[in-house]
């Protein structure tokens, strides 16, 4: 090898090693994923269809009433479904819906193109017979939901690395020390030994010359991601968070991070225990509707039952547009449930869509004692990001 004007001789290499590994997604067919990779227009509306209708607390469709609400008062059927569906389901602009529902043969042509799209629906199997979403709607709606998202934050680059200050021969790269009995060959920082044999002036490497990486750990991390299902997060707000919520989980799990979901309303929805199964958490998020009040004394409780016992990293990141709406006191039992919790060893971020000064206020409060992170989120575009900047700083 020469390294500036010095040539030194290496003898020996041994070979690299690289662990890698591919998210499964084992429960979702292998037609819906080439359909959608391959750009097909029609599967991808029909994911993103069912998808916003989940994200406005549908659970069927119902065409005659649908255009039966359109026809009757379009400003609160547009409040009802939202225009994305409106778009999808008739092939029409919102405006365009707007503007000519008083005509008798619009109305007719509109009425035959919403019937049309639930006959499509059904046809493919995303819709049953009595026209409520199906298993195989939800797994489309999922893939397309995570390609979105995926699409999303792969260019811009969102990655970063969590690293303790516990020393680790499994970790990461750091910095290099000098070569001690014991220390792994395959440790061994080639490049920092060159350089420091040629500044000592020596022909050949000896065992005062190697140098080793001093490698980090990542340590293991559990994270609860926990999701206000209210009904005041309908529509956008839920769609964005659980955008947020894939993104944290496909990058947790790619660390080998372990991630649960808490899907918390007036009682808990659904909680699944910190996992690396990405399909179970991307179907389970991609089901979440809105509806009821908030009760985050009952998600924090069930958060310390979810997190195991023993010297781990376990942090809980909630989010939610509201702070706290049921029983008797629900801010003191709120920040009692908060102190349990970090007295478990449970770290807690909160993120506030569109908080009120008091909700900001408890929200302080909760995140001080959890000694986590507050993030006052003004943008929905933005909840993705500081998932992930949380998550990156645990």
């Amino acid at each position: 090898m020469i390294y500036g004007s010095e040539s030194i001789e290496i003898k020996e290499f041994s070979n690299a090693e690289e662990i890698g590994g591919k998210l499964a997604f084992q429960q979702l067919e292998d037609k819906f994923m080439h359909s959608v990779l391959e750009n097909d227009k029609k599967v991808i509306d029909s994911g993103k269809l069912i998808s916003d209708a989940i994200n406005q607390g549908m659970s069927s469709f119902s065409p005659d009433l649908m255009f039966e609400q359109l026809v009757k008062n379009y400003t609160i059927a547009k409040h009802v479904y939202g225009e994305s569906i409106i778009r999808l389901v008739s092939g029409y602009e919102p405006d365009y819906v707007k503007k000519n529902i008083g005509i008798p043969e619009f109305q007719k042509e509109l009425k035959d193109k919403i019937q049309q799209k639930i006959e499509e629906l059904k046809e493919e199997g995303f819709l049953g017979k009595d026209n409520s979403l199906s298993e195989k709607g939800i797994e489309l709606a999922s893939l397309v939901l995570y390609f979105e998202e995926l699409d999303k934050i792969i260019p811009k680059g969102i990655i970063g690395q969590k690293i303790s200050k516990k020393a680790f021969i499994y970790g990461e790269k750091e910095s290099s020390r000098l070569y001690k009995k014991g220390d792994r060959y395959k440790d061994i920082a080639l490049k920092q030994s060159v350089k420091l044999a040629i500044r000592r002036g020596h022909k050949d490497f000896s065992d005062k010359d190697l140098q080793v990486f001093e490698k980090q750990s990542k340590g293991q991390t559990y994270v609860v991601y926990a999701l206000d299902a209210s009904g005041s997060m309908k529509g956008r707000k839920i769609e964005s968070c659980k955008k947020a919520g894939i993104a944290l989980a496909y990058r947790a799990i790619s660390e080998k991070d372990k991630v649960g979901l808490i899907v918390f309303g007036a009682e808990i929805k659904e909680a699944i225990e910190p996992t690396l199964d990405f399909t179970v958490l991307l179907k389970a998020i991609t089901k979440i509707r809105a509806s009821k009040e908030t009760d985050i004394v009952s998600t924090l409780n069930k958060a310390i039952e979810m997190f195991p016992s023993g010297n781990i990293t376990k942090h809980l990141i909630l989010m939610t547009d509201a702070l706290p709406t049921k029983g008797d006191e629900p801010e003191k039992s709120t920040l009692e449930e908060a102190s349990a919790a970090r007295s478990k060893g449970i770290t807690i971020s909160l993120i506030g869509i569109g908080l009120d000064e008091k909700g900001k206020k408890l929200a302080e409060k909760i995140t001080e004692i959890g000694e986590g992170r507050l993030y006052i989120a003004r943008n929905l575009e933005n909840l993705d990001q500081i998932v992930l900047e949380d998550y990156y700083g645990v």
